[in-house]
């Protein structure tokens, strides 16, 4: 072989090893780009048209206007379960740098109350709650430089679960609250059979699904000196299939699609009984196969008797806190999230 051809091929060999330690590192920074849900501002700019690009798609799923980076303590209502599994772990898939880290209170219960609690305290940086902020939390923040902002996101029923054997056409708001106020002790004297009325509820310390029926239902009335407290919705569900006189009350999204009791229509009169659920209605015998859905269009039109508002509670002080919780609630009302959070079980608010 020639001089000249040695030469030629020795060339050759060092650009191909070149190329390929170059190539090396612009796949991985690439990779890295696309790990981070950043990428270099010339692959940005030259990415811009081809929206089939997965680097591309990577970036434009983090749209969310004013979101921080950083990790942030948020929690409060049990009933917003669904939407911490099935809503917010999208959000974090879609925006790994925004970092919701749910947070238990340091004593009792979770609830909306002790979460607003731990907001004014300043353990969180936003809360869930299934009820409004009373004046008095309010007062409380103010005097520690800050107010309380509610904004709602979503919305939910209380529906009523009885025993399968229970046969009864429903209950009016003023026999609910008679039936937990202890006036209404046997079902006979709502249209229902000789059988004595089992009444169940979590504590008044557990949340704010009871702190809205307490206000909303009982108008501030003590419950029956009978009634026979559970620690969970999941406890009281199995006591009234277990007990055909038994009767509690839940989100909807809690007890509607639940196979082993039924949950009852109510009215504002005893002429205008409205299911918590879609017509027709499942029977036992097709479930879990098939599960009731909650009646939508009854709780956002408000012809459901018992309906309320899940808000996002924001502290009003101006720092990152305030900017975190409304971010993340602007987030919930985009109309992808609304998506998610009527699939979580809940009704739409926008």
């Amino acid at each position: 072989m020639s001089q000249k051809n040695e030469t030629l091929t020795l060339f050759l060999a060092v650009v191909a090893t070149i190329g390929l330690i170059f190539g090396g590192l612009w796949f991985l920074m690439e990779r890295w780009a696309q790990l981070n849900g950043t990428v270099p501002k010339s692959s940005e700019t030259a990415n811009t048209a081809n929206t089939s690009n997965p680097i591309n798609q990577f970036v434009n799923r983090c749209n969310v206007p004013n979101l921080l980076e950083g990790t942030f303590n948020y929690g409060g209502s049990t009933t917003w379960a669904p939407i911490r599994k099935d809503v917010d772990s999208v959000l974090e898939s879609q925006c790994p740098r925004f970092i919701l880290r749910y947070t238990q209170p340091p004593s009792g219960k979770a609830g909306s109350g002790t979460g607003i609690r731990m907001l004014i305290d300043n353990q969180l940086a936003f809360s869930q709650s299934s009820r409004s902020v009373k004046a008095e939390e309010n007062a409380e923040a103010q005097q520690k430089g800050f107010s309380l902002k509610e904004i709602p996101v979503a919305i939910d029923g209380i529906a009523i679960a009885v025993n399968h054997d229970l046969n009864i056409p429903g209950l009016t708001v003023a026999q609910l609250k008679d039936i937990y106020t202890g006036k209404i002790t046997n079902w006979q004297q709502v249209g229902g059979p000789n059988l004595p009325i089992k009444v169940y509820s979590r504590s008044e310390e557990a949340g704010g699904t009871v702190e809205f029926f307490v206000e909303n239902i009982l108008n501030k009335e003590k419950f029956t000196a009978n009634i026979s407290y559970v620690d969970t919705t999941t406890e009281a569900v199995r006591k009234v299939a277990a007990n055909p006189g038994g009767i509690y009350y839940a989100s909807a999204p809690e007890i509607v699609p639940q196979c082993i009791i039924k949950s009852l229509p109510l009215g504002r009169t005893s002429s205008q009984l409205v299911p918590p659920y879609q017509q027709p209605v499942v029977p036992p015998s097709q479930c879990p196969n098939k599960r009731n859905q909650l009646n939508s269009q009854a709780f956002r039109s408000g012809d459901y008797a018992i309906t309320r508002n899940l808000f996002v509670i924001v502290k009003q002080n101006g720092q990152t806190d305030q900017q975190a919780g409304e971010a993340y609630a602007n987030w919930l009302l985009t109309p992808q999230t609304q998506d998610l959070i009527e699939k979580a079980g809940f009704v739409r608010i926008k």
